[in-house]
């Protein structure tokens, strides 16, 4: 069993695309009156059908009052470490704190280099980040911001503002080698999808962040875990992809998926009828998650 004891946040994955603005307008609000603690945004900003992913969490942010937001994943390759930290900060002032950052290498190098970015791959991109995740936490707290070397040229920058609340860096990762940059250096893993990174293939990619925390000083009770979950709750899910049953199997998925494979945080990304499926992921999956996961870690 592996729980690290964080407390449990739930939330739900909003489309970027153009023409599905007034619905991801709907759900956005209808998640705040459902409860959930966050709303996350994907970023791929070479797909002309999207809107840019910072742009569209600004809009929303302003039409909602409790929820908060992370980007799932920022692509550091398009956004600059220290204007992205920047951004991030400014609107936690105009947020009250509501944001989380959510970065990746960039995955898709060939569409990276269609924008005009460096198309880094291999190690020269695990450094990339790791670098990055160092550049925005001395941005959040402030500093002065300094780093010459192969891959940043950061020549003094003056920080600032400084977030109301902690900026949390959460990393998108997969592979050893940037899995191992999450267990040093961010605050948080973010999983792909279910049906990328299933269940059975999540212990021995968790064993790689605690070891790196565990090697680099850390607790690995201090990275949170986050995990992208598609799929379909209910009758009618057949054909579906992801996780499929009723409320019972999802409840029952999701605890064991909290206190034996280690996630804290449950995004729901739904195949059908989004303000359906939000409706009952909100009022009748994640209270009973809640209270069973609190019911096993007192040993009631």
């Amino acid at each position: 069993m592996t729980d690290y004891g964080h407390p449990l946040t739930f939330g739900l994955s909003l489309d970027p695309a153009v023409g599905a603005l007034d619905r991801t307008r709907r759900l956005a609000l209808q998640a705040e009156n459902g409860g959930l603690d966050l709303l996350a945004v994907q970023d791929h900003p070479y797909q002309p059908g999207h809107l840019d992913t910072w742009t569209l969490i600004s809009n929303l942010s302003a039409t909602t009052q409790r929820i908060s937001f992370f980007t799932d994943v920022a692509d550091l390759q398009l956004r600059p470490p220290t204007m992205l930290a920047k951004a991030a900060a400014s609107l936690s002032v105009l947020t009250d704190g509501r944001i989380q950052l959510g970065v990746g290498g960039g995955a898709f190098a060939e569409a990276i280099a269609s924008m005009g970015g460096t198309p880094r791959r291999g190690d020269q991109m695990v450094a990339f980040t790791e670098e990055s995740l160092h550049l925005m936490r001395r941005a959040f707290a402030g500093d002065t911001v300094r780093l010459q070397s192969p891959h940043h040229a950061v020549t003094g920058y003056h920080a600032g503002p400084v977030p109301p609340k902690p900026v949390e860096l959460w990393l998108g990762a997969q592979k050893p080698k940037m899995l191992a940059v999450t267990g040093r250096s961010a605050d948080g893993w973010i999983s792909p999808l279910n049906i990328y990174v299933p269940p059975e293939e999540v212990p021995s990619r968790q064993q790689i962040i605690d070891e790196a925390a565990t090697a680099a000083g850390r607790s690995p009770q201090s990275v949170r875990r986050v995990y992208n979950v598609i799929g379909v709750i209910g009758a009618g899910g057949g054909g579906g992809q992801g996780l499929v049953g009723d409320v019972r199997q999802w409840v029952d998925t999701l605890t064991e998926w909290a206190v034996v494979l280690g996630f804290d945080t449950f995004v729901f990304w739904p195949v059908v009828n989004p303000e359906q499926q939000l409706a009952l992921f909100a009022s009748e999956v994640a209270p009973a998650v809640r209270e069973r996961v609190e019911t096993v870690r007192s040993g009631r």
